[in-house]
């Protein structure tokens, strides 16, 4: 397919990283790094690129040879930044959270949609390999009903100066969630729990339950305060259940197929149906060969091949809403003591949540991923 001129958009933490990748992917033509620190920029890309350097973001969206554009800034810049970018009549991939606020991310969702254009969301981890088959499990039916999931994300993490925990740490888990859960299975509620034992002024440890429209429920925990990492997931299903340890890279998927039968005969009495209820089953442990690459790879890839085809990504602008349509109602949530909050379809929106300061129309070098 014929190539895509790419402009990427922030010089800071993560912006290196898309301009890497995007030169690494067949589909798209790296033309321009924007940042406002113009010595930045060129120090990223090395003495001896062809990609140009500017700090004018208007010089971007002007030029012919640009069709897309990346946006690695602080979130506060999305909204203006991606509006801009899809008025001028070019595609967007841009980092999460897509905005600060779910009203502003449904806008640029219908704005690319009324131009036809592409709005990706960068959820990295739902293109990690692990995460890629843990999906297609789901969704063929491998491990039956999802009866739960359980999900821990902590380390001792940097402080946010602008965002608590919630904002920092659970985008990543609540994109996974929505991006493997199966057809038909969708969020019905949301509760959190905070606290900042440090005295920050915001939540450093947090843990959310999302109810499920099936019964199940989900269980994330975040935390910047653990003295030990820990990436664990373990989803369990009626059938089979998955063991995700991502800090083991030998072996991250373990398929169990171990986990409670329920049996009832219409013919027994009621006490001996009782005692026949449930049933253990034991069976092997399989650890799948999953290839090592690199996530970001893939949303390159598929950024590139959405564009060509026409089509949605498989993280576009609406599972941006949706992630943030569950952090902001855990936001309420953690704010009136942990209630539960509905959320989904036909349910009206938690009031709005901003996170970070600064003008929106400042291209800064100190964008990234959280």
């Amino acid at each position: 397919m014929a190539s895509v001129g790419l402009a990427v958009v922030g010089a800071g933490y993560w912006g290196p990283n898309l301009i890497r990748n995007a030169q690494a992917t067949p589909g798209l033509r790296v033309e321009v790094l924007c940042d406002l620190d113009e010595a930045r920029a060129r120090a990223v890309l090395g003495a001896y690129s062809t990609v140009r350097v500017t700090g004018a973001y208007d010089a971007v969206l002007a030029d012919d040879a640009v069709q897309a554009v990346a946006i690695a800034t602080p979130a506060a810049t999305h909204f203006e930044l991606v509006r801009a970018a899809l008025e001028s009549g070019k595609h967007v991939l841009v980092e999460k959270p897509i905005t600060s606020s779910r009203a502003d991310a449904v806008k640029l969702v219908e704005l690319a949609e009324r131009n036809g254009l592409t709005l990706m969301c960068d959820h990295t981890f739902c293109f990690m390999p692990v995460v890629r088959r843990i999906r297609d499990m789901l969704h063929g039916g491998e491990i039956g009903d999802v009866q739960f999931i359980d999900s821990v994300r902590i380390n001792l993490g940097i402080v946010q100066p602008d965002v608590d925990v919630l904002w920092d740490l659970a985008p990543h888990d609540l994109s996974i969630l929505d991006f493997i859960l199966p057809p038909g299975v969708h969020p019905i509620s949301i509760a959190a729990h905070g606290a900042d034992p440090i005295g920050t002024g915001r939540a450093c440890l947090a843990y959310l339950v999302v109810r499920l429209n099936t019964g199940a429920m989900a269980h994330i925990h975040v935390n910047w305060l653990s003295p030990t990492k820990v990436r664990t997931t373990i989803i369990g299903g009626s059938r089979r259940t998955l063991v995700w340890d991502d800090m083991n890279p030998a072996a991250r998927l373990h398929v169990h197929d171990k986990g409670i039968d329920l049996a009832e005969d219409a013919a027994l009495g009621r006490e001996a149906r009782y005692s026949k209820l449930v049933s253990y089953r034991t069976g092997d442990v399989v650890s799948p060969a999953l290839p090592e690459t690199e996530a970001l790879r893939g949303v390159m890839a598929e950024f590139a091949s959405a564009i060509a085809e026409s089509r949605p990504p498989l993280t576009d602008g609406r599972s941006g809403v949706r992630v943030l349509e569950l952090l902001e109602a855990a936001s309420r949530s953690l704010e009136t003591g942990g209630l539960a909050v509905p959320v989904g379809p036909g349910v009206p929106a938690a009031r709005s949540t901003r996170v970070g300061t600064g003008s929106p129309h400042v291209v800064s070098v100190t964008g990234g991923k959280g």
